[in-house]
């Protein structure tokens, strides 16, 4: 299979008008963050930040193939001692352009920088947004499958009654488990916390979209990345 590569460089809003109508698998971006690294990107004030990437997303919804997959990295800010609030209100605003919310993921940091405040800890983590423009979007699990790892020897040696047969939860949640499903597995599906440094030589973005463009499999993918 032949694998291309185009690279644009331009405004988002403009380069993505001369893509084509349902025809990108996976999009992932990490945009510019509300006031933040201001003499890098300039920066986009939190009161304007939803008017301004509205159109974006307008867009990308556009171009997503209905089976595609919109991954977004984004946090909100601190400012004045309490957390912003204008993701939350993008995501309730991108809903109403049509988009469906269909899972987040947790960017743990593993090298976060060190630092002290007077009322939090350190800042570990990033979200990593998923969109769908329809619930039947692909996403091929098995591609990303994860080795069962030591706990499963000790584990499943040594079985109880209520270890095989469904033990549904006390609390009456509907969720339920069988423990002896679990033997002889060697692999088992990745959990939605992806743990990578924050820079590793430039190959940060890669590694975060790694395992998105595994489960999506191949397509058109579209990243978007500041200049």
């Amino acid at each position: 299979m032949e694998i291309r590569t185009d690279i644009y460089q331009g405004d988002a809003g403009v380069v993505l008008q001369g893509i084509k109508d349902n025809s990108v698998d996976l999009v992932v971006t990490s945009p510019p963050y509300a006031d933040q690294r201001k003499d890098t990107y300039g920066g986009i004030h939190v009161n304007e930040y939803v008017e301004w990437f509205l159109p974006i997303s307008q867009e990308l919804l556009r171009v997503l193939k209905p089976s595609g997959t919109f991954i977004l990295n984004i946090k909100e800010r601190v400012s004045n001692g309490e957390r912003s609030t204008y993701v939350i209100e993008l995501i309730l605003e991108m809903k109403k352009q049509g988009w469906l919310w269909t899972e987040e993921f947790i960017w743990h940091k593993k090298n976060c920088y060190p630092g002290k405040w007077p009322n939090r800890f350190r800042d570990a983590w990033e979200r990593l947004l998923q969109f769908n423009k329809t619930k039947q979007f692909k996403m091929y699990q098995e591609s990303v499958m994860v080795p069962m790892g030591d706990w499963a020897k000790s584990r499943l040696r040594n079985l109880s009654e209520t270890d095989r047969i469904r033990d549904n939860s006390k609390v009456g949640s509907g969720f339920g488990k069988n423990i002896s499903n679990w033997i002889g597995r060697e692999l088992a599906y990745p959990t939605n916390v992806l743990h990578l440094a924050t820079e590793c030589g430039n190959d940060e973005p890669r590694g975060r979209a790694t395992r998105y463009r595994r489960s999506a499999r191949y397509g058109f993918y579209v990243g978007l990345i500041p200049s």
